[in-house]
């Protein structure tokens, strides 16, 4: 059963940074992307930024430049550095991982992480 745990969420002032973590309970090359989303209240599930296993990154137009994912594979993690944090940015974060078994995909979600950013 795979496992994802996210940590490092949290209050934080408007112009603040956090830094999320995702761990996996298995080896993380297996998952391809991994990738950070955002929950608002009353809004949808979206795509804030993922990486594959080659180090390709993907990034949410609002949080470009602010935003930064990246992957350790010998601690199978994946941390999403956040910077210059915004109201706007106030969601539960949940981290996602993908796997290719032949032709079937499957997909694992964490519990999520909340962040709120107070102005």
């Amino acid at each position: 059963q795979v496992q994802l745990v996210e940590s490092g969420g949290g209050l934080v002032q408007a112009g603040g940074s956090l830094r999320l973590s995702c761990a996996a309970s298995g080896s993380i090359f297996m998952f391809n992307p991994v990738g950070w989303y955002r929950q608002a209240p009353g809004k949808q599930r979206e795509l804030v930024a993922d990486i594959t296993t080659t180090g390709s990154t993907n990034y949410a137009d609002s949080v470009k430049g602010r935003f930064a994912i990246s992957r350790d594979n010998a601690k199978n993690t994946v941390y999403l550095a956040m910077n210059s944090l915004q109201p706007e940015d106030t969601a539960v974060y949940y981290c996602k991982a993908e796997r290719a078994s032949g032709s079937v995909r499957y997909i694992y979600w964490g519990q999520g992480t909340q962040v709120t950013v107070s102005s």
